[in-house]
């Protein structure tokens, strides 16, 4: 569902397939912050930004590229009323990880190169290219929301911000809307709107901004359809 990627690896066929793949497309949404959409975006189609959207998305962007490492939890919605909850964990660039607390059984990482979505029960996974998947924008080395991102409008309250991406390229289409908090530039929730209409609503809290992370949370195991295959 949201934002469609191509895997390039794709585990035997089993149950926890649509679960996998359901969670892919909310979390390539879900702490992506940003995105990073990849074709390019139509010049005609972004928001004509005023002084102060522009001035506000600008203050957003030193705020992200001032974070090297992140980490806090989660609770997702999906289109028909699911929830989850997890962990994440974030360290730029290239790297994140989420976790979901039981009954999910899943783990989304990226190692810098690649995105798994990985089933823990069964020891499969699907992998995508990370350039393929709007996850790349958060984890990249420099977020710009002024002009790396095809922003379709921007509504700056008090209290919060909304911003709201559309793409429609070869490998990712949807909607993202992100809310940030106006006084601290904190994502405090997006929501993902598939091609089909469909939402995935994502909020994130007791995040901690330069943590200790370990690296070895953001290892993907290449070789587990492999072995998966030979039982």
């Amino acid at each position: 569902m949201a934002f469609r990627s191509t895997p390039t690896q794709t585990a035997k066929a089993h149950p926890a397939r649509v679960t996998r793949r359901s969670s892919l497309g909310m979390i390539a949404a879900a702490l992506t912050l940003a995105i990073g959409f990849v074709a390019a975006p139509a010049a005609d189609a972004r928001t004509q930004l005023n002084a102060k959207q522009r001035q506000t998305l600008e203050e957003i962007n030193r705020y992200f590229n001032g974070i090297g490492t992140m980490a806090g939890d989660f609770v997702q919605f999906g289109p028909n009323g699911e929830r989850a909850e997890g962990q994440f964990y974030l360290s730029r660039p290239g790297k994140i990880r989420f976790h979901y607390k039981p009954p999910a059984r899943i783990d989304i990482i990226a190692d810098g190169k690649s995105v798994s979505v990985k089933d823990r029960k069964l020891q499969t996974q699907d992998i995508w290219p990370l350039s393929k998947t709007p996850l790349r924008f958060l984890l990249s080395d420099k977020i710009d929301l002024t002009s790396d991102a095809n922003v379709t409008s921007v509504s700056v309250e008090p209290d919060l911000v909304t911003v709201i991406i559309t793409e429609d390229g070869t490998f990712v289409q949807g909607k993202l809307t992100l809310i940030f908090d106006a006084q601290t530039n904190d994502l405090k929730q997006w929501t993902v709107t598939d091609e089909q209409g469909l939402d995935t609503s994502v909020a994130i809290y007791n995040v901690n901004v330069g943590v200790a992370v370990n690296k070895k949370m953001f290892v993907i195991d290449y070789l587990a359809n492999a072995r998966q295959s030979r039982e």
